[in-house]
C-alpha cells in the first residue's frame, strides 16, 4: 500500500530537510569560533575547575584559624564463655570471674585551637588568595592561547579557500588552451608534441587544485578538533569582506603596543603575582623559627555493666573536664627551618628569572608579530603591481600563442608566473590582516578581522 502525502506532513519534511541543509552549509564567523571554543574547550573547563578547587582551598585556609571541635565515642564488649565463677586471693587483691557479658563505654567532647603559630596560617591564608587570582590569569592565558591559534587557523583556512580558487581558475585556462591547440593540431598548425605538453599541464594543474583542497580540508580539521566539535562534517569558514584599506592599516609604535600589552596580558600579571607567592613563602619559613602557642578543651565520661547504678547516673559521676595550654618553641630542628628559609629565597629568585623571560618573550612576539605585519604590507602592495603586470602579460601570450606567435614554452613561463604571484598576493594579504589582528589582541581589543 503506498503513503499518501498530506499536504502538511509534506510541508513538515520540507522544512525539516531545509532545516538540516542549512545547518550543513553553516558558515563559522572568527568570532562564533571564538566564542564556541572558550565555552566548550575541554583545558579551559579543566582549568576552570582548577579555579574551583583554589577557592575551596581558601575556605579551608580561613577555616584554619577558628577552634576545631570533634567528638569521641569508644564502645566495648566483653564475653566469658565459660559458667564457673570464683573469687581468687592473690597478694591482698581479690578478683572475680563469671560467665557474664561486660560492656562499657566512653565519650568525648574536644576542642583544638592553634592560638598563635608565628602567623603561618594567616600567611597561608594570603598565598592561597594568590594561588586563586594565579588560577584565574592562567585560565585567561589559556584562553588567549586557544583564541590566538583559532585565528592563525582560521586565517589560514581562508588563504587556502583562495589558493584553490586561484588553482581552479588557472586549470580552467589551461583547460582552455588545450582544447584550442587540439584545434591547431588538427589543421597543422601546431606540433603533437606540443599539445601533450598541455596535456601534462593539465594533469599538472589537476593536482594542484586537489592539493590545496587537501590542504584546506587539514586546516579545517584542525579547526573543529581545537573547537571540540565532533560529528560536523561540512564545516567550513565564512570570508569576511577585507578592502586595501584594511590590509594597510597603519601599523601602531612597537613601544605602545608592548605598554599597553604589559598592562593587560595575563601570563605578566601571573608572574607577578608568582613574585609575590614566592615572597610570601620565604616569610611564612622564617615563621618557623617562632614558637606555636595552643590550646586545648575537653569534656569526658564513660559507663560500664556490672554496676548497681544506672548508666545517666554513672555519666553524671564519671563526668570530667580538662583544659590545656601548650608552648612550643623551636631550638634544634636539624636545620629543617633554615632550610626551608633558604630554599623559599631560591624559589624567589626563579621568579624573578621567570618575570624577566616572560616580559621578554611578550616583546619578542610583539615584535615578530610588528615586523611581518609591516613586511607583508609591503610585500602586497608589490604584489597587487605584480598580478596586473603578470596577468596583462599572460593575457598578451595567449593571443600570440593563439596566433602561433608563441610557443608552448613561453606560455606556461608565463602562467606561472600569474601563478606565483597571485599566490603571493594572497599570502601577503593574510599575513598582514593576522599580525594586524594580533597586535590589536595583544593592546586588549577583540580578536577580529
Amino acid at each position: 500500500m503506498k503513503r499518501k502525502w498530506t499536504l502538511p506532513l509534506l510541508t513538515a519534511a520540507m522544512t525539516l530537510m531545509a532545516t538540516g541543509a542549512a545547518q550543513a552549509q553553516r558558515l563559522w564567523t572568527l568570532q562564533q569560533c571564538i566564542d564556541y571554543a572558550l565555552e566548550n574547550n575541554i583545558s579551559l573547563r579543566q582549568s576552570r575547575l582548577t579555579q574551583a578547587q583554589n577557592a575551596e582551598d581558601v575556605l579551608m585556609r580561613r577555616a584554619a584559624l577558628l577552634p576545631s571541635l570533634s567528638f569521641s565515642t569508644n564502645q566495648n564488649a566483653s564475653w566469658r564463655p565459660f559458667n564457673e565463677s570464683y573469687v581468687n586471693l592473690s597478694g591482698g587483691t581479690m578478683t572475680s570471674t563469671n560467665s557474664e557479658v561486660n560492656y562499657n563505654g566512653s565519650y568525648g567532647l574536644n576542642a583544638q585551637w592553634t592560638v598563635w603559630n608565628g602567623g603561618r596560617n594567616q600567611k597561608n591564608l594570603e598565598k592561597s588568595k594568590l594561588t586563586v587570582e594565579q588560577a584565574e590569569y592562567a585560565t585567561e592565558a589559556s584562553a588567549n592561547t586557544i583564541q590566538e591559534q583559532i585565528t592563525q587557523y582560521y586565517v589560514q583556512i581562508l588563504y587556502l579557500n583562495e589558493a584553490v580558487g586561484v588553482s581552479r581558475q588557472v586549470l580552467e585556462a589551461s583547460k582552455l588552451q588545450r582544447d584550442r591547440a587540439r584545434e591547431m593540431v588538427e589543421v597543422g598548425s601546431l606540433a603533437r608534441a606540443d599539445l601533450m605538453q598541455l596535456e601534462a599541464q593539465v594533469s599538472q594543474d589537476e593536482y594542484n587544485v586537489v592539493n590545496a583542497q587537501t590542504q584546506a580540508d587539514n586546516y579545517r580539521l584542525r579547526l573543529k578538533q581545537l573547537l571540540e566539535l565532533v560529528g560536523t562534517d561540512d564545516f567550513d569558514v565564512a570570508k569576511p569582506q577585507v578592502d586595501d584599506a584594511q590590509v594597510l592599516t597603519p601599523l601602531p609604535p612597537k613601544a605602545d603596543v608592548y605598554a599597553q600589552a604589559y598592562a593587560v596580558r595575563p601570563e605578566i600579571q601571573s608572574s607577578k603575582l608568582s613574585i609575590e607567592s614566592a615572597e610570601l613563602d620565604v616569610d611564612i619559613a622564617r615563621r618557623g623559627f617562632y614558637p606555636s602557642v595552643s590550646m586545648s578543651a575537653g569534656v569526658g565520661t564513660s559507663n560500664s555493666s556490672g554496676m548497681k547504678t544506672a548508666a545517666t547516673e554513672q555519666w553524671k559521676k564519671n563526668l570530667n573536664n580538662s583544659v590545656g595550654l601548650t608552648v612550643s618553641v623551636p631550638i634544634f630542628d636539624n636545620r629543617q627551618n633554615r632550610t626551608n628559609v633558604r630554599k623559599a629565597k631560591l624559589s624567589k629568585e626563579a621568579a624573578d628569572l621567570s618575570l624577566q623571560d616572560t616580559e621578554q618573550q611578550l616583546y619578542r612576539n610583539i615584535e615578530n608579530y610588528w615586523l611581518q605585519a609591516r613586511n607583508a604590507q609591503q610585500q602586497y602592495v608589490a604584489a597587487k603591481a605584480n598580478v596586473a603586470s603578470m596577468q596583462e602579460s599572460y593575457n598578451l601570450l595567449s593571443e600570440q600563442f593563439r596566433l602561433g606567435l608563441k610557443n608552448i614554452v613561453e606560455l606556461t613561463t608565463g602562467k606561472n608566473n600569474l601563478l606565483q604571484a597571485e599566490q603571493q598576493l594572497l599570502e601577503a594579504k593574510y599575513t598582514a590582516l593576522l599580525n594586524l589582528a594580533l597586535l590589536r589582541f595583544y593592546q586588549g581589543d577583540s580578536l577580529h578581522l
